[in-house]
């Protein structure tokens, strides 16, 4: 909560834990993220790495990390890599397109990073390619639609 008392909507520095130093939107801001996460990411040189450590909770019943689990981070790191483009505006994700390459479990965290390909007045273009221990887990591409200041 913020000094208000209301549920703060930026991005968050974590100060504790595995990621203290990395920055997040959850903590309430965004309660489905705030429930399946923390996905967390830092921007160094401008570009975007983001992260989360995952939990048996993100498993799936064969034992391997949840497909919706990955789609979900990738929809998180998204705004992450984008986060230049999205600077002044808050956006919503308009296309989101997945493929699944390989399996992921509990031993190493999850990491996102890509690029942002073409920025426009309303939509920003975004690619990229979740991995764990450099293994590719899943590529993403989206379409982020800008809806003002």
């Amino acid at each position: 909560m913020s000094a208000d008392g209301a549920t703060p909507t930026g991005p968050i520095v974590i100060t504790e834990g595995p990621f203290a130093g990395w920055t997040t939107w959850s903590n309430g801001a965004d309660p489905f993220e705030s429930t399946i996460g923390p996905f967390c990411f830092r921007v160094t040189d401008g570009r975007a790495l983001c992260a989360f450590e995952p939990k048996p909770h993100h498993l799936n019943g064969g034992g391997t990390i949840h497909g919706g689990a990955l789609m979900s981070f990738a929809d998180f790191a998204l705004f992450a890599i984008a986060h230049n483009a999205l600077r002044d505006v808050k956006a919503v994700t308009l296309t989101c397109n997945s493929e699944f390459i390989g399996a992921g479990g509990l031993d190493a965290w999850v990491e996102a990073e890509g690029e942002v390909l073409r920025d426009t007045r309303s939509l920003v273009f975004v690619r990229g390619l979740i991995t764990q221990a450099s293994r590719p887990l899943l590529a993403f591409s989206a379409t982020l639609k800008k809806i003002g200041a």
